[in-house]
């Protein structure tokens, strides 16, 4: 599962939901997609698309089967929004968020461990790990990656020294 997106607002009285997304198009996503919602940690509920239209390249409107109510529509508001990884790869096959999972080599250190999560802070992609028990935020940029293999998922990295000791 990939982190896509959020539950950001009601639209309508009919359960309509507001959904942003950092996937940066508004074409990946059909009405026979599945999207999965957190509704508790680490629980994700499938959930069917009836309809939707996208709102700009970084939000969608959207009609879930089971959400007819704006009352149903608001307990979905603030749940963090996933879809099965080949649902996006067919549309953003260099985007960041299918690198989760993605072990990442560092040129001098080797190995430091796999991507936990990915963010993006304004322009700015980020890459969560977990080395040596400490949380650390790796800037992805053009820069620092050497290498994204998709068959072996790896990024290979040439980090600058002291980042991860931040």
């Amino acid at each position: 599962m990939i982190r896509i997106g959020k539950i950001v607002a009601t639209h309508g009285l009919q359960g309509a939901l507001i959904m942003t997304h950092i996937v940066g198009n508004s074409k990946w996503l059909k009405p026979e997609d599945v999207l999965f919602l957190e509704l508790h940690k680490e629980s994700y509920i499938p959930f069917f698309i009836s309809q939707l239209k996208a709102s700009g390249d970084d939000e969608y409107i959207i009609n879930l089967e089971d959400t007819t109510t704006s009352e149903a529509a608001k307990k979905l508001i603030g749940k963090n929004v996933y879809v099965q990884e080949d649902i996006l790869a067919k549309h953003a096959t260099d985007s960041p968020l299918l690198w989760i999972g993605f072990n990442v080599v560092d040129k001098e250190k080797g190995s430091l461990g796999p991507i936990e999560d990915v963010m993006q802070a304004g322009p700015q992609w980020l890459a969560r790990i977990n080395y040596n028990d400490k949380e650390v935020l790796l800037p992805l940029v053009d820069e620092m990656i050497l290498d994204v293999n998709i068959k072996n998922k790896f990024v290979r990295m040439d980090l600058p020294e002291g980042i991860l000791d931040i």
